[in-house]
């Protein structure tokens, strides 16, 4: 996964009344943390932030801290990002700094692809699932996991087990966990939809 820069500064003014400050100059407040480091204030630009995680991959897009002292340089992903319910304004971000040689744990979206024979039989898919728990380096973070439900019938379901997942990239979440299946409509509810004679 490419990384992507944004800019940041350390932080000094704590309260609310230096995070309006922070507002009104596009900045949001936030912290960086990781192994070995103490959790550092710093302030980011907002903009920048939100045009990163905007695309495929989402809050787990590798990126290159520009700014902030010592974090320059620093590679982080998105730990946890705070927005306005309304305007989806950043609130704050928490962000952890990681070695690029280091395993991470990291959720990633669940893409489903293809169109389900059962389906075409009259059934309905039911997504269960719309994100996996994975672990593997950062630079090889899948953008999301894909799920073929080309071949699944009436009845059958599509397992964690039953994925093929990128070399280096191991699943987290237990192999029997059902992600997608297909459902027959049920007897009853065709004849109580067949038109009385």
């Amino acid at each position: 996964m490419e990384q992507k820069a944004i800019s940041i500064d350390l932080r000094t003014g704590l309260g609310k009344s230096a995070v309006r400050k922070l507002r009104v100059q596009g900045l949001a407040p936030g912290v960086v943390y990781g192994k070995g480091l103490e959790p550092v204030p710093v302030t980011v630009n907002a903009k920048e932030l939100l045009t990163v995680i905007a695309g495929e991959g989402g809050q787990n897009n590798l990126i290159r801290l520009q700014g902030g002292g010592s974090l320059d340089g620093s590679t982080v992903i998105v730990a946890d990002l705070q927005r306005t319910a309304i305007k989806g304004e950043l609130v704050h971000v928490d962000l952890h700094k990681i070695d690029l040689a280091e395993l991470v744990h990291v959720k990633v979206s669940v893409s489903v692809v293809g169109s389900a024979a059962g389906v075409k039989e009259g059934g309905l898919l039911d997504v269960v699932t719309h994100s996996l728990d994975i672990e593997c380096l950062p630079g090889a973070i899948p953008e999301h996991v894909e799920v073929d439900v080309t071949n699944l019938a009436i009845g059958q379901s599509f397992h964690v087990s039953d994925l093929v997942l990128p070399e280096g990239v191991k699943a987290l979440d237990d192999a029997k966990m059902t992600i997608a299946s297909v459902h027959g409509r049920a007897k009853e509810q065709e004849e109580a939809a067949a038109p009385e004679e």
